[in-house]
């Protein structure tokens, strides 16, 4: 009875270390695509002061270009103010010069703030070309080793799975199907070790008597509150299986 609980316990640890192998294949792709979506966001914020950039560029050649429109005009307004005839043309010539030398001020004004603005902006994109080629160089070796990481996993569950076929093979028919029962509907735990009188899993007592019967170790005994198989933890013939 011994040898068939022992296979029981190995068999299951064995189911276990599938699981963790499983979750982690699953947590493998789950952590990349994260990292993408890092990358993305970095990549995306780098890229808006770019365009800020080249948009701040873009404003200031148009401003420019408005002033240079206002200079052409105020040459006209020049000529115009020597040859009026009237006070009234005079005036509104005057006017008309008084307003174009204001919105000229104005442009001015702001193409000095533009150029400061791009002067400040010009050595974040500068560096933001590094950040750009460190995020990605960081972004492929952090891929790349969860990569590696994922193979290793593909390679452990490959070798899980041969073992738990050996642990099947050797255990009797019934006694598998019981396992495979229990461990579906009870979170893949189907035998518990009992120390103390106490259910390892469930972390309820067992009878007196039963438990009396477990440390005889004759037959195969289930827990009376989970259900699930039980040993006697404590026997030495059971210290270390998960090792062995």
């Amino acid at each position: 009875m011994k040898d068939k609980i022992i296979g029981l316990i190995k068999l299951q640890d064995c189911d276990s270390r599938i699981k963790e192998v499983i979750a982690g294949k699953k947590e493998g792709p789950l952590k990349i695509q994260e990292l993408e979506n890092e990358l993305k966001t970095s990549l995306m914020r780098l890229q808006e002061e770019n365009d800020r950039f080249e948009q701040l560029k873009k404003d200031r050649r148009g401003i420019e270009q408005d002033v240079r429109e206002i200079e052409s005009k105020l040459e006209k307004s020049s000529i115009k103010l020597n040859n009026v005839k009237s006070n009234k043309e005079y005036k509104a010539a005057l006017k008309e010069i008084e307003d174009l030398n204001k919105s000229k001020s104005m442009m001015e004004d702001r193409i000095i703030q533009i150029m400061e603005d791009i002067e400040a902006l010009e050595k974040g994109c500068l560096e933001n070309r590094d950040v750009q080629v460190e995020l990605n160089r960081k972004f492929e070796m952090d891929k790349e080793e969860i990569e590696k990481k994922l193979e290793k996993l593909d390679n452990k569950f490959k070798d899980l799975e041969k073992q738990r076929a050996e642990f099947c093979r050797v255990i009797d028919k019934d006694l598998l199907s019981r396992y495979q029962f229990l461990k579906e509907r009870k979170g893949g735990s189907a035998i518990s070790p009992v120390i103390d009188g106490v259910c390892q899993t469930c972390h309820m007592g067992i009878p007196p008597q039963q438990f009396n019967n477990l440390i005889k170790g004759y037959s195969l005994l289930t827990c009376p509150n989970c259900s699930r198989m039980i040993y006697w933890g404590e026997d030495s013939h059971y210290q270390d299986v998960k090792n062995a």
